[in-house]
């Protein structure tokens, strides 16, 4: 390493973020990235440890120590070449990616682990900046065809891949833009969404064609889940006229509360309420959208996704804001003997909380209370763990008022009319199977059809999404030519 002591001379310094006051007020980012020498002296702090547990911690397997020394030795150039080496997006993950990698840092042990996610963040930036991110289309074209079904980061990894090695590859998207649940889920104050357009203009240089507004199948009529299609293609006509096609879209079908009162008007899954915002953002006018203004809301579900409602109720102007999570609050710090390097349970605490919330953990929904038929309430009860199951608490019960609650409880499996559509066999649990096994990886019992991403693994993580797009990648270039220069 460039300076083998950095990490006993340098502490860790976070990105920062701009004031609450400001940023409630608008829906654009306001983390504040480290400069030029802040980002080398965070580099500094990575260990000449030996083992780098970082990399087999970030599922991408980002070669974390050396693009850190390249940046501490100023070569910015080199570090963002060997970050694209693994990760297709990093501006991706360097925002919304909660960082696996720190959690594994050798540093972490006894000490603060590096900022690996900010000093991402910095090469990426400066990478664009620079205009060093530049198209790289494929020397030779194969002729053959590849249908990709789903633009999230899965699907966007995959069609980037493929193109890259000479495929003519199409990308569906059911909504009107692209991006998957990075453009209509991911809160345009955690990633705007400038920077999945600048890649689709990317891919378009490399040969990948989009159509957007398109359903593959027959979309169920009752279902909750955003689709802004206008149009519809079958499986068929895809087996037909391609020579591949990779599933990977994403696991979209949220957890439902069927609790008494779960009919009343009010009541709105996660995915309803914040891609309407992005929508809205992006200059579309919607009518009926579902408003958190001067409301009391309450957010179901303590995970990322109740957090993105709970920074977006602010910005529309809630009177008040409380986040329930039926899970006890956890430690505030790990027992990292016991934990590390794998990812820890201990109490987070994002910028939206800072924002404004009220957290309640260890309580349960035990109805919805309404009036005419709009909800005003819930009744709760807290919950402790016995004998290894959720019980009430006897003399906890209380009502909380409401006129917005949020379901953001997690997502249960893909839409099944997608993968049913296909004949596509499904695991216990919904979702596409498909091994990730070397030989024929992520191949399911339809021939010439595969599975990637949330499609094949469920509700996940960004990074994981790219892996297995990258991977199923690999896959389909070998059994369309017998053999790929792709990495695994």
């Amino acid at each position: 390493m460039g300076k083998v002591t950095g990490f006993m001379e340098f502490e860790r310094l976070e990105e920062g973020y701009k004031p609450v006051p400001e940023r409630v007020k608008h829906y654009r980012e306001f983390v504040i990235g480290l400069d030029d020498q802040q980002a080398k002296i965070q580099a500094a702090r990575c260990m000449d440890c030996g083992t780098p547990f970082c990399n087999s911690g970030c599922p991408v397997n980002n070669i974390i120590p050396d693009f850190n020394d390249l940046v501490f030795q100023g070569d910015w150039h080199n570090a963002i070449t060997v970050l694209h080496s693994t990760n297709n997006f990093p501006e991706f993950t360097g925002r919304i990616c909660p960082a696996p990698c720190e959690a594994a840092c050798t540093l972490n042990v006894n000490d603060d682990a590096v900022g690996i996610k900010s000093i991402e963040h910095a090469i990426i930036d400066r990478a664009w900046a620079e205009g060093w991110v530049q198209p790289q289309p494929p020397q030779h074209k194969t002729g053959k065809k590849i249908a990709v079904v789903g633009s999230g980061p899965a699907g966007l990894a995959a069609a980037q891949q493929l193109a890259r090695v000479g495929h003519d590859v199409t990308v569906f998207e059911k909504n009107d833009r692209i991006g998957g649940l990075l453009r209509y889920g991911i809160p345009d104050f955690k990633m705007e969404k400038n920077h999945i357009d600048r890649r689709v203009a990317q891919m378009e240089a490399e040969g990948v064609t989009f159509r957007t507004g398109v359903v593959v199948g027959d979309w169920p009529k009752d279902s909750k889940v955003t689709n802004w299609a206008k149009a519809s293609i079958s499986p068929a006509e895809l087996q037909k006229d391609f020579d591949a096609v990779v599933l990977t879209g994403g696991s979209e079908q949220s957890r439902d509360l069927p609790v008494p009162g779960r009919e009343l008007k009010g009541i709105h899954f996660a995915m309803e309420f914040l891609p309407q915002q992005n929508k809205v953002n992006a200059g579309d006018k919607l009518k009926g959208q579902i408003m958190a203004t001067g409301k009391h809301v309450i957010v179901i579900g303590g995970g990322d996704t109740g957090s993105d409602c709970v920074g977006t109720s602010n910005r529309h102007g809630a009177a008040t804001v409380t986040q329930f999570e039926v899970m006890p609050q956890p430690p505030e710090e790990e027992n990292k003997p016991l934990v590390w390097p794998y990812w820890p349970l201990k109490l987070r605490t994002s910028s939206s909380h800072e924002e404004g919330c009220v957290r309640e953990f260890a309580i349960s929904t035990k109805a919805f209370l309404g009036d005419k038929g709009q909800v005003t309430g819930l009744q709760t009860v807290h919950v402790e763990f016995r004998d290894g199951k959720l019980v009430e608490i006897p003399g906890t019960e209380k009502t909380y008022p409401a006129d917005l609650v949020l379901l953001a409880m997690g997502f249960v499996n893909p839409v099944s009319s997608v993968i049913d559509s296909f004949g596509v066999d499904k695991d216990a649990r919904g979702n596409a199977k498909a091994t990730t096994d070397f030989a024929g990886g992520y191949a399911t019992n339809v021939p010439k059809v595969f599975a990637a991403g949330d499609m094949r693994r469920g509700q996940s993580l960004v990074v994981w999404a790219i892996r297995e797009g990258r991977q199923a990648a690999r896959s389909v270039d070998e059994f369309l030519m017998g053999f790929s220069d792709l990495p695994r």
